[in-house]
């Protein structure tokens, strides 16, 4: 599993760079499966003019959250794994959702 946090409302450009790390790490083309947001089209846009070869990228349907495996990922974390965590900062509360994360991963 692959995923990064952002302080604020993911824009154009921090859609931009997730896409290009995974281009890095993996070497390869790769499948983007994004939900509708307006700044997941613009990368794709941006993807398809700029590197076409990086990328492939499927859509899924404007509202379908049970066809969408990071919800359910977020969806354990929110409410099995931390449904009353109460962190100290924002560093521990990110520690705690990366750990959260990184063993669902593993399943």
């Amino acid at each position: 599993m692959y995923f990064q946090f952002l302080l604020n409302n993911a824009d154009t450009d921090q859609m931009v760079e997730l896409p290009r790390q995974l281009h890095h790490h993996y070497g390869r083309k790769v499948i983007v499966v994004w939900d509708r947001l307006g700044a997941h089209r613009s990368a794709a846009v941006y993807f398809e003019e700029e590197c076409p070869d990086w990328f492939e990228f499927e859509w899924l349907p404007a509202y379908a959250p049970e066809l969408n495996p990071v919800e359910e990922c977020w969806n354990h974390t929110k409410h099995a794994d931390l449904p009353n965590f109460m962190p100290d900062d924002l560093d521990h509360l990110q520690t705690a959702i990366c750990e959260s994360m990184l063993e669902q991963g593993e399943d």
